[in-house]
């Protein structure tokens, strides 16, 4: 158990294939080197369990997935975790029925080894939608030792309201999954945190690390530790509420913007002055 108002998270860096035969063995292997540095939860990239569909990487036209192999993994890659006391927060692809596509989605897998719950991608990209993805519909987010975590996926660190939306439902940290080579997208993540005084989880797979590898952004926006770009790793990070760098962020900025957005600061502070409503006056 952490100590109060501190949790240890690890962020893993991890090659991803097409094979989830091949992935669940890497994934675990990376779980139990987070354990052994003593984190509570473990996050990987988007894809990272059954592999990620997209038009921009060729090797996977005309991919078709075998469930099978995926449900194996998964299972092993839950009972790991129970052994291990840890929580795993897991990317990849969620079967529907019949002919219905997958959803891009991440896993919550408990200390206790169960599926706590899923979050399925709600805002995908245009190729997505066309062509490999059903979009969800629901927040997730949960609690490990007095910290709430939010999930959130790739294209939706475009979105503002998405991110504001975790702020308003008391989200700590966003675990942010991708399967991107864009560096703007640490960029913006970093903004994110900044404004709402989140922590920001960045989980990306090793072949995507030399445009922008995982990290770990702090709620005053600064990186708080990240990946190397050539290789696979995992990375530790104490998210601590008694960080003095953190006191403006955490304990000043978010609670007076909560003020702010309510808006009774500014409507009594108003006067009625015709220098005030006259905009045309020197």
């Amino acid at each position: 158990m952490a100590a109060a108002g501190k949790i240890r998270i690890a962020v893993a860096q991890t090659e991803v294939t097409t094979d989830p035969a091949v992935n669940g063995p890497v994934i675990r292997a990376a779980l139990r080197r987070a354990a052994d540095r003593g984190a509570r939860l473990v996050h990987f990239s988007e894809g990272a369990l059954s592999g990620y569909a997209g038009p921009a990487k060729a090797y996977y036209t005309g991919w078709r997935i075998d469930w099978a192999p995926v449900a194996a993994e998964l299972r092993a890659t839950m009972a790991l975790a129970a052994q291990l006391g840890v929580w795993a927060v897991v990317g990849g692809n969620h079967r529907l029925s019949g002919e219905h596509r997958p959803h891009n989605s991440l896993w919550v897998i408990s200390d206790r080894g169960e599926l706590t719950d899923r979050y399925d991608k709600r805002w995908l990209s245009h190729s997505e939608i066309t062509g490999f993805y059903t979009p969800g519909d629901h927040v997730c987010t949960f609690e490990v030792d007095g910290f709430r975590f939010g999930c959130l996926l790739c294209i939706e660190v475009n979105f503002p309201e998405l991110w504001m939306q975790q702020r308003a439902l008391g989200v700590d940290c966003v675990l942010f999954s991708t399967y991107s080579e864009d560096p703007i997208f640490e960029v913006i993540a970093r903004g994110h945190a900044a404004t709402n005084g989140l922590w920001v989880s960045i989980a990306v797979p090793t072949t995507c690390a030399p445009a922008g590898p995982s990290a770990v952004v702090g709620p005053h926006g600064h990186v708080l530790e990240r990946a190397r770009t050539d290789r696979s790793e995992v990375i530790c990070v104490d998210l601590d509420r008694t960080d003095p760098t953190l006191d403006i962020a955490l304990n000043k900025a978010r609670p007076w913007r909560e003020t702010a957005r309510a808006g009774h600061l500014y409507s009594a502070a108003r006067v009625d002055d015709p220098r005030s409503t006259d905009r045309t006056c020197l």
